[in-house]
């Protein structure tokens, strides 16, 4: 039977490819959220010596996508192309997970090693589960409208993981640290996390489907061909631009909160709580998505996102830290914000696989989605980093009261730094040529374009 590249998409299959980035979210938001923390206040590294590992281990990461998503395209299983990485990725993507926060007895040298040795893994291990995934998109559907209903359930859903992290991993860390080592009790919270984002993996896998079908001549490729792209794809280069510099500023919030409302703020216990406001509020605004879509420029849309994200972290800047109150509520109006972009974003990248393939006859689904990974990485590398070099500039001690400069050093890195980088973004998505009409047409003419050659490939 042949596979129609338009049909609408189920609810099942959407939830369950949105269960993907559940899973991936459920470890991601844990390492961007907590894993400085856990190295410079559990496991016992200098912040300085994390941050450095922070900017060399993403790099890293990021320089394997390219490659990662060579592997991808010249895939062909009979499980599809993109979803037997989740099938065979959803077991080593959970033990490495939990290696990650786990505190062997090393010396201090044997635990660098062990730190960047695990970390490491982990991040290789994700890029081959999180780019055949993300590529999955394109390969479900050409129709937009349900690219973006399905990105829609797949932000909503990676938001709830982020929910859960944010307030059950605080949570249950401390609630097993009253009953073992706080060391152990990070251990068993990850062993929590890392099997129920393993068991979504395989449900992810087992409900989605691969529809879209192109000539053999598209998926001819080298890896040269993504250069080609860069030259004639300049939706591809602006997405890449925008991808680095969002997750620049995702980075960097999520690594200072715990030390924002620790120290600045003063109210440790209420990290759960200001960790869940940054991700909650985003689960009432993303089913709204798709209907912002049909009456917004996609200009319009990012705009008001990043907008809203930037009002939200002025609150956090000018606000007193006894005012808490108002510091949650810009809190929340940050996350409806943030929770905008990210259910956008992502729908934005199939448009740029379309638009490659009509200009070069090469489909590169693995490639483009490994290309803005690269980017994204290597803003989290730089994200990652920065937050660690503030607080060592300033005099940050761990587990004590902290100078006034430390304390200005983390309400910069919480809230001046991300804005400065969300003005970048806005002109960025300035030069974003491809409207909704432009790449209507452009999907039609590819669509029969495609299906002639399928038929004489038939022949």
């Amino acid at each position: 039977m042949e596979k129609n590249s338009n049909a609408k998409i189920s609810v099942r299959e959407k939830i369950g490819y949105g269960f993907g980035d559940f899973a991936c979210n459920l470890v991601y938001a844990s390492i961007s959220s907590y894993l400085l923390f856990f190295y410079t206040d559990v496991f016992g590294l200098a912040s300085s010596a994390a941050a450095f590992m922070f900017f060399i281990v993403r790099i890293i990461d990021a320089v394997m996508d390219p490659i990662v998503g060579m592997i991808v395209d010249k895939t062909n299983t009979k499980y599809g192309k993109f979803r037997p990485f989740l099938l065979y990725g959803a077991i080593p993507f959970a033990v490495l997970a939990i290696l990650c926060y786990s505190t062997p007895q090393l010396s201090q040298g044997g635990k660098i090693l062990y730190a960047y040795a695990t970390y490491i893994a982990l991040s290789v291990c994700y890029t081959f589960v999180n780019v055949p995934y993300g590529a999955l998109t394109s390969a479900m559907t050409q129709d937009q409208h349900e690219s973006v209903s399905i990105t829609t359930y797949r932000t909503f859903l990676a938001n709830i993981g982020g929910v859960i992290v944010a307030f059950f991993v605080p949570l249950l860390a401390n609630q097993f640290s009253k009953t073992m080592s706080l060391s152990k009790s990070w251990q068993l919270t990850m062993i929590i996390i890392a099997t129920i984002g393993g068991v979504l993996l395989l449900i992810c896998f087992g409900t989605t489907k691969e529809r879209v079908q192109v000539p053999a001549s598209h998926t001819k490729i080298k890896f040269s061909d993504i250069f080609e792209q860069f030259k004639v794809n300049r939706p591809l280069v602006i997405l890449s631009i925008f991808f680095f510099v969002i997750y620049g500023v995702k980075s960097v919030v999520n690594s200072t909160g715990i030390y924002y409302v620790t120290y600045y703020v003063g109210r440790p216990e209420l990290v759960k709580w200001y960790s869940g406001i940054g991700t909650l509020p985003a689960l009432f605004v993303i089913p709204f998505i798709p209907w912002l879509s049909r009456k917004l420029t996609k200009k319009q849309l990012m705009t008001l996102s990043i907008a809203t994200d930037i009002i939200g972290m002025v609150g956090l800047f000018v606000f007193p830290s006894n005012w808490i109150t108002a510091i949650f509520i810009s809190r929340g109006i940050a996350a409806v914000g943030n929770g905008m972009i990210s259910a956008f974003m992502w729908a934005l990248i199939p448009e740029t696989v379309e638009y490659g393939e009509w200009k070069t006859n090469k489909r590169l689904g693995g490639m483009i989605y490994a290309v803005i990974g690269f980017f994204f990485k290597c803003g989290n590398a730089l994200g990652g980093m920065i937050p660690g070099l503030v607080l060592s500039m300033s005099g940050y001690v761990a587990k004590q009261a902290q100078t006034p400069t430390a304390l200005n050093g983390i309400l910069i890195a919480t809230a001046v730094i991300p804005i400065c980088l969300y003005i970048i973004a806005i002109v960025c998505m300035r030069f974003y040529n491809l409207d909704k009409e432009t790449y209507a047409r452009i999907s039609q003419e590819l669509q029969e374009r495609n299906a002639l050659e399928l038929a004489k490939e038939r022949v």
